[in-house]
């Protein structure tokens, strides 16, 4: 039933839904990415991680 769905969708529904999902996903990378920096920082600066409060 979602083939269905997803072959009735006009062209400009199925790029928006790309675009949501590319965004979702590189969203998630970016909360990966910033964590990783941080916590290498911490290690640097020899800070303890669960001392760090971001806002």
């Amino acid at each position: 039933m979602t083939e269905r769905t997803q072959l009735a969708m006009p062209p400009r529904d199925r790029l928006l839904e790309e675009a949501r999902k590319e965004l979702v996903e590189f969203e998630r990378r970016e909360i990966e990415f910033r964590k990783k920096c941080r916590e290498e920082r911490a290690a640097e600066l020899r800070l303890p991680l669960e001392k760090i409060r971001v806002h």
